[in-house]
């Protein structure tokens, strides 16, 4: 659990003494188990998740692996200089769609210009200043910024208060008939502070439980 850079033990403690309706929840789920993804640069993290929008993971995943097979090493071999260098119609060709080969192009470009950082300088920014940045990136929204805090970074204190799975986990956990609007959601988070990522794993695991 090194990656993620805080203790998981002590999140816990925190968010027992903080919000005591969170304790049945944790207790249900157990250790917090929640896996960070790899990736070798950020352009990948974001060319994958560009993919993978709008789609199952198994529509998503026979797609990019098509995009990738026009490189060296498959998605190992993906870089910034090569879908710049590959041509519209190979990409249309592996299934992507227009919006998609839009946003995909203008991430490259905006990589090989250096305005999407390094996975060196991402981990040295504050949340905020590598959400700012990658929301410029067109077809790149708040939501997949978090999604890209939360698992490839391992930030401690990530609310993606636009998650639906979030909402509909936070109305299961305290039995509201509906889904909490974005404002009452923020306000109860504040008391998971600084470990509202911790809060959102374990609130989606009671959506895995009868």
């Amino acid at each position: 659990m090194a990656a993620f850079g805080f203790e998981p033990a002590e999140a816990i403690a925190h968010l027992r003494a903080a919000d005591p309706a969170l304790t049945p929840i944790i207790d249900a789920a157990g250790p917090f188990a929640m896996e960070l993804k790899t990736a070798r640069s950020v352009f990948a993290a974001l060319a994958e998740a560009i993919v993978y929008q709008q789609l199952s993971n198994k529509a998503a995943a026979t797609i990019f692996g098509r995009l990738c097979g026009h490189f060296p090493r498959g998605a190992a071999g993906l870089t910034s200089e090569r879908l710049l260098a590959l041509s519209d119609a190979r990409i249309r060709g592996a299934g992507i769609s227009r919006p998609k080969l839009k946003s995909l192009r203008d991430l490259a470009r905006r990589a090989v210009a250096g305005e999407v950082p390094t996975l060196a300088a991402a981990r040295r920014m504050t949340d905020a200043e590598i959400v700012e940045r990658l929301i410029a990136v067109h077809g790149i929204g708040r939501w997949s910024a978090e999604m890209f805090l939360m698992f490839y970074l391992g930030r401690p204190d990530v609310l993606p208060l636009d998650d639906y799975s979030l909402r509909k986990a936070y109305a299961t956990a305290f039995k509201k008939r509906d889904l909490p609007a974005r404002d009452v959601l923020e306000k109860h988070g504040e008391r998971w502070r600084p470990y509202r990522t911790v809060a959102s794993w374990y609130l989606w695991q009671t959506l895995n439980r009868p």
